[in-house]
């Protein structure tokens, strides 16, 4: 493999311009082979959160500093980090410079991620194409079958006309949805990318 590949996903503040990512997951695929982070920033601000963002990820329930989760137990698993958004900047530039990103919608994840770098005097250094497995499946479909796939798509429904199912407890987890479009790309792209 000459290139990285980062499949990865935020859990939000909110849906707006201004939200902040509180939780991080990141797939990273190279020649050393494949490593998995999950971040949740320890000091997110919430002073310009929206609840309905909130909700999405399950905030209150899950965040280990704000929600009810234990984080004793949590900082025990490999591959979870609790750090302030300055450390949580500095591995999410490591972690992705270089790599293409693939997502669901990874430009959402990305322009987060990258006011998050910038706050931090970092620059994003992943690759400038993003790949959306949503289109990624919609055009794999319409090679495959010759049919047009009317708008709007839905991921779900994408994702198990390619053969990868997933859970509702799965979903809206930032690892959950990494794993979910890894499987989705790899279905569709092959995974000796």
């Amino acid at each position: 493999m000459s290139v990285p590949i980062v499949f990865l996903d935020t859990e939000t503040t909110g849906l707006h311009a201004d939200r902040r990512p509180w939780e991080i997951g990141i797939i990273r695929r190279d020649e050393h082979g494949q490593t998995e982070t999950t971040i949740q920033v320890a000091d997110v601000d919430l002073s310009g959160a929206e609840l309905i963002g909130l909700k999405i990820g399950r905030f209150h329930d899950r965040h280990l500093h704000y929600g009810e989760a234990d984080a004793d137990a949590h900082e025990k698993d490999d591959g979870h980090l609790l750090l302030e958004e300055r450390d949580a900047a500095r591995e999410v530039e490591h972690l992705t410079r270089g790599a293409h990103i693939v997502g669901a919608v990874p430009s959402f994840d990305t322009e987060c991620l990258a006011a998050m770098l910038r706050r931090h005097r970092l620059v994003p250094a992943w690759h400038y194409h993003l790949i959306d497995i949503e289109a990624l499946a919609a055009g794999y479909l319409r090679g495959r079958h010759e049919m047009a796939l009317p708008l709007p798509w839905n991921s779900d429904d994408l994702s198990r006309a390619v053969g990868v199912s997933t859970t509702e407890d799965e979903r809206h987890t930032a690892m959950g949805d990494a794993r979910w479009a890894m499987r989705v790309y790899d279905a569709v792209a092959g995974s000796a990318q």
